[in-house]
């Protein structure tokens, strides 16, 4: 007797006898992996590992969420490949719609999709229940496999889930096959310790996996709002078992490393901005390099405001003025908009700087429509990966030209991890001293005050410090 899949939502599939053996050989070229990585069971083809189930967010968002046909191949194979008291293509569906409802923001895609696809496939692979079917110990279970995964679910970070096999441009045709160094969960090395054995030509240790604090907060969220989604849309009737959870705090509170601070000394931050300043001397081109440092570091931004959203772009008519201030006008995270005070230097220094390389008056139009950044040939807007190349740039040159000229490994080593967020975090951090905690609040756009108090004024701390900065070991008589 031949063995039926079916699913609401997925067409039924019947696999024949003779077919089996070739729609193996099929989901096998199609995945693009060993034979290792498949277990075999009679009647079914169970696969031993995890995959990606979910794509990018740009392709996410192009499926024809009314069927699965625009579905990787592979995924759809993937999720036929279970027996059918699993019922994956019917917690795939779930999931599926739920990421579609947070699917009108690229991070929170990205991070909703990162968790929820674990507790996926961790139901299908490790409980081997359906995941719609889960209750408070399973979850439990799930948190447990989250601080400590197996060694198999455990990779570097890849650039991409699936490999598109065509022509050098990208066409209709392409067929995707997965990435086979992608894993579920991801080590990260630290920036600074990549820096120093590339400085030092060492090869990299390797890292054991360690979830943090933070990210274990992320999982309690997320698979509890998945959880959550099911139920107002009628896909279950049972409570949520992530909420049923006992002492959450078992979880939340491992691994938990006090940060020690994402901003630059002022040595370092003189070296970065000197920097920029020396790179647009030499090329004209870093102008815009210049500008992109400065306005980050001047303004507080996140990437995402130098980048634009879908529904707003940034450009030199986000300056307005009101008769006495500048101002520039921002949608920021949950398309929220703002306003940010701009300093009097940002503008003499840096906005008018640029304006003028691009043959622009020096200061902006009331609803200019120029594109904030462009290319160098003109095209409006640059990629969030390409600013951060161009910082990370800023940052590479800046560490030789402090190593040059002698600076020592302590006054170096923070500028090792830095990233692009950690320009926003200095200037805060310098400019906290100076200003009224709810003027600070306001341009850095938190929500909580409690948020900007704990983060940038920590004189309690730097007091705390000062009483004992002195302080002898010996003689103490």
């Amino acid at each position: 007797m031949s063995p039926t899949v079916s699913q609401e939502g997925f067409d039924t599939c019947e696999i024949t006898d003779n077919a089996q053996t070739r729609l193996l050989q099929i989901a096998r070229a199609l995945l693009n992996i060993t034979s290792s990585r498949f277990t075999l069971y009679l009647g079914y083809h169970m696969p031993a590992s995890p995959i990606p189930l979910f794509d990018t967010y740009n392709r996410f968002r192009d499926l024809n969420f009314s069927r699965v046909s625009d579905e990787q191949p592979v995924v759809t194979q993937y999720l036929f490949s279970f027996p059918s008291e699993i019922k994956a293509q019917e917690g795939y569906l779930a999931v599926r719609g739920f990421l579609k409802s947070y699917s009108n923001n690229e991070a929170t895609f990205n991070s909703y999709r990162t968790h929820v696809e674990r507790l996926l496939l961790w139901s299908l692979l490790i409980a081997k229940k359906p995941l719609l079917e889960l209750r408070r110990h399973d979850c439990e279970s799930f948190l447990e496999f989250c601080l400590q995964p197996r060694t198999e679910w455990i990779g570097p970070i890849v650039k991409s889930r699936f490999s598109r096999v065509g022509g050098r441009k990208a066409a209709e045709t392409d067929t995707y096959v997965i990435n086979d160094k992608w894993r579920p969960f991801n080590v990260k090395i630290d920036k600074q310790i990549r820096k120093v054995a590339a400085e030092n030509s060492k090869d990299v240790e390797d890292k054991a996996y360690k979830m943090s604090a933070g990210s274990m907060g992320q999982v309690f969220a997320v698979c509890g709002s998945f959880f959550q989604y099911t139920i107002d849309e009628g896909l279950t009737s049972e409570a949520n078992p992530i909420r049923s959870v006992k002492q959450k705090s078992n979880y939340k509170q491992r691994n938990t490393v006090m940060s020690s601070g994402k901003a630059l000394t002022p040595l370092q931050w003189n070296y970065v901005i000197e920097t920029a300043e020396v790179m647009a001397a030499e090329d004209p081109r870093h102008e815009r390099t210049l500008f992109i440092v400065a306005t980050l570091f001047s303004l507080y931004l996140r990437i995402s405001d130098l980048v634009g959203r879908d529904n707003w772009k940034p450009t030199m008519g986000s300056f307005e003025f009101d008769g006495e201030n500048w101002w520039f006008n921002v949608v920021g995270k949950g398309n929220k908009s703002a306003k940010v005070s701009v300093r009097d230097e940002y503008i003499e220094d840096y906005l008018k700087r640029y304006r003028t390389t691009l043959s622009l008056p020096p200061l902006p139009s009331y609803k200019e429509s120029t594109p904030l950044v462009t290319t160098v040939r003109g095209r409006a807007g640059l990629s969030d990966r390409y600013i951060r190349a161009l910082i990370q740039m800023v940052f590479d040159k800046s560490l030789q030209r402090m190593k040059d000229e002698g600076q020592t490994d302590l006054e170096m080593d923070k500028l090792r991890s830095a990233s692009l967020h950690w320009l926003r975090h200095t200037a805060a951090t310098f400019d906290a001293p100076f200003r009224d905690i709810k003027d600070l609040q306001a341009d850095l756009r938190h929500e909580s005050m409690s948020t900007t108090q704990n983060t940038y004024y920590n004189a309690l701390d730097q007091n705390r410090a000062k009483s004992v900065k002195g302080l002898g070991i010996k003689d103490r008589g």
